[in-house]
């Protein structure tokens, strides 16, 4: 295409200022550098519009073609790479309108009725975070399915279970696995709550306290994919919830793939072996040849920084501003944009890692009978077979505890009369209690360690997930 002349900032503000501002003043005032990536919502946004004003009879049929038709213009110099973007023209809205002027002519002058950029910008950028909660819905989906898989791989395949990084007492792989299914169905489902509260649209509210002109904004909110107009033209341009909730399901979902990613990292290494990485998801050292780096991990546990800090920065922009529209919010976009894309490449890492991890079965079994797990069922069975207070029985039970651990032996080592020696009336089918795969088959409660309870689980999520 051929190079367009340079529009003037001053034009388009119809002459109110008699100097453009220097070069420092149009740095910090700008945003075409990153709200570009609006451009897409921005033309749907003026396409809908640009309809409802022909339908309302504010602007003639004439006129509303030859703008729907030049922002298709626009949009494909813009997705071919050959719109020449120009900061002295701030941001997309500006951007999009001069070069619809060069495109159509004075037609182009008319779009602009009946809005502002205040609620153009609230349209665009919620249609934008809308999309992002939209695609991190599907990018949950995908990481549910890979890690029930996981699951039901290993849904009897026993392991310790852990608090305070101690062994507490034994449970299974498969179950280990569930429970960041319901972490990330949590996720899902805050994001699905979050869209649908951010459904509703703010085009039509203009610069704050609505329009004159007898628009439609029903029609455009359908048009828009919204679910009902915006009640409050106030609250329209102001409210940037949307953003907010966005980011807060976006930093929780991140603290629960940061949590998983710290126990591949764990479960990986020398000392456990508890898992293997393929070499899709981890790199080699540039001096120690034996070394396997969870690298990918290592930066998904690590990315939850970025999106916590984009959250805290947009709740701090917010925090003080009166109504309605302040320059301030101009702020909110690029911590969104960053946070967006960091958490989409986490959610997609974390799905090729766990549909590519192998778990160890035989060491995740040899180390979930280390460090005394089933002493809870021997205190159980003691309450259970003889009657005992639980304090009672915690007690006898840390006696034998002790007495395994001076010996250096496990509690199932321990002879009958070793156990007579502390409590005389426990008998020889304590023994039954104490071997790991009897202690997680009597987890039956709901949502406990049970195989088949884990089964359970996972069926009940194959049903959600289809």
């Amino acid at each position: 295409m051929t190079d367009r002349p340079k529009t003037s900032a001053n034009s388009m503000w119809g002459g109110r200022f008699a100097a453009g501002p220097d070069a420092i003043m149009e740095a910090i005032n700008a945003s075409i550098g990153f709200d570009r990536r609006l451009y897409a919502q921005d033309i749907r946004g003026s396409r809908a519009h640009a309809a409802m004003l022909a339908a309302t009879g504010i602007i003639s049929d004439s006129d509303a073609e030859a703008i729907g038709k030049g922002l298709l213009t626009v949009l494909s110099e813009i997705e071919a790479g050959d719109f020449p973007f120009q900061t002295a023209l701030e941001d997309i809205h500006m951007n999009v309108e001069a070069r619809l002027k060069e495109v159509i002519g004075e037609p182009a002058g008319r779009l602009h009725t009946g809005r502002s950029r205040n609620d153009q910008v609230a349209t665009d950028f919620r249609l934008w975070v809308r999309d992002q909660c939209d695609a991190a819905i599907e990018g949950l989906r995908a990481l549910i399915r890979a890690t029930v898989t996981q699951a039901e791989a290993g849904a009897d395949w026993v392991m310790p279970g852990f608090t305070h990084l101690q062994t507490a007492q034994p449970v299974t792989w498969g179950h280990h696995m569930m429970a960041y299914v319901e972490m990330f169905g949590r996720d899902l489902s805050r994001f699905q709550d979050a869209r649908a509260r951010m459904n509703e649209s703010p085009l039509g509210a203009a610069a704050l306290a609505g329009t004159g002109y007898p628009i439609d904004r029903d029609m455009t909110a359908q048009a828009l994919g919204f679910d009902r107009p915006m009640a409050n033209s106030l609250d329209a341009v102001s409210d940037r919830d949307f953003a907010l909730e966005f980011l807060s399901a976006s930093a929780i979902c991140a603290v629960h793939l940061s949590r998983l990613a710290e126990e591949l990292v764990i479960w990986s290494s020398a000392q456990f072996r508890f898992v293997s990485m393929s070499d899709k998801w981890s790199t080699g050292s540039s001096i120690m040849p034996q070394k396997r780096n969870p690298d990918a991990a290592e930066l998904i546990r690590a990315k939850i920084g970025r999106i916590l800090g984009a959250t805290v920065a947009l709740f701090t922009v917010m925090k003080g501003l009166p109504l309605a529209y302040s320059k301030d919010m101009q702020e909110d976009k690029e911590q969104t944009f960053d946070a967006a894309d960091t958490l989409m490449l986490a959610l997609a890492a974390m799905t090729g890692m766990l549909s590519d991890l192998t778990a160890n079965r035989d060491r995740l079994e040899a180390a979930a009978g280390i460090g005394f797990s089933t002493a809870t069922d021997l205190a159980d069975w003691l309450v259970r077979e003889l009657g005992l207070p639980f304090r009672d029985a915690h007690h006898v039970t840390g006696s034998l505890v002790a007495m395994a651990e001076g010996r250096g032996v496990d509690l199932p080592d321990l002879t009958l009369e070793d156990m007579q020696s502390v409590h005389g009336q426990i008998r020889q089918d304590v023994f039954n209690v104490l071997g790991v795969h009897k202690s997680v088959a009597s987890r039956q409660s709901y949502g406990g360690t049970a195989p088949d309870q884990v089964r359970a689980q996972i069926g009940r999520w194959k049903e959600k997930l289809a």
